[in-house]
């Protein structure tokens, strides 16, 4: 039997947990948006709110292998890229693409974090984590990103918050 799932997301906090049947399995640190919360297509901010998972992309590829439009591009990121790409955004290992489950605020239209093309992925491990600074996403270290995506189902609930964890933060996937 299945355990229901619920991925939550504090901004403030810079943190992501996985919980099953209300217990925190996991806790990653991670990095959301440098632009803060936001909906807005272009933004460049993290949506708020419910989503859930629409897509898991990239099962079995290598650690650090590159994906762009969320193919893999035959590339496997090294010190030796990023020098030659130093401005490039790096979607890596994994991909967990979210939709918005809330119409008008982050389904649809201007808000719609689907066709934002946001996800939960991994980046260089280089990178700082426990504060802001993705274009919209919500980066993970490569060997969480791994973990959560070998944990987490398609259609499993995620919801993003702005503040810090406390006992209104939900523990179980709306119904």
């Amino acid at each position: 039997m299945a355990h229901e799932q619920l991925i939550r997301i504090s901004l403030a906090e810079q943190t992501l947990e996985l919980l099953e049947d209300g217990v925190v399995q996991c806790r990653y640190a991670v990095s959301t948006a440098l632009n803060g919360p936001g909906e807005c297509s272009g933004s460049g901010c993290t949506p708020r709110g419910w989503h859930a998972i629409h897509a898991k992309i990239g099962a079995g590829v290598a650690v650090d292998t590159v994906f762009v439009g969320r193919e893999p591009t035959g590339e496997i990121y090294s010190a030796e890229l990023a020098q030659q790409q130093p401005d490039r955004d790096w979607i890596l290992t994994r991909i967990l693409w979210l939709g918005g489950l809330e119409p008008e605020h982050n389904q649809g239209g201007q808000v719609d974090t689907l066709s934002r093309y946001i996800y939960l992925h991994g980046c260089p491990d280089n990178a700082p984590m426990g504060v802001p600074g993705s274009h919209g996403c919500v980066r993970m270290r490569n060997a969480d990103v791994v973990e959560l995506f070998e944990r987490a189902r398609e259609g499993t609930h995620v919801w993003i918050q702005e503040g810090p964890f406390d006992a209104a933060t939900p523990r179980s996937a709306r119904v």
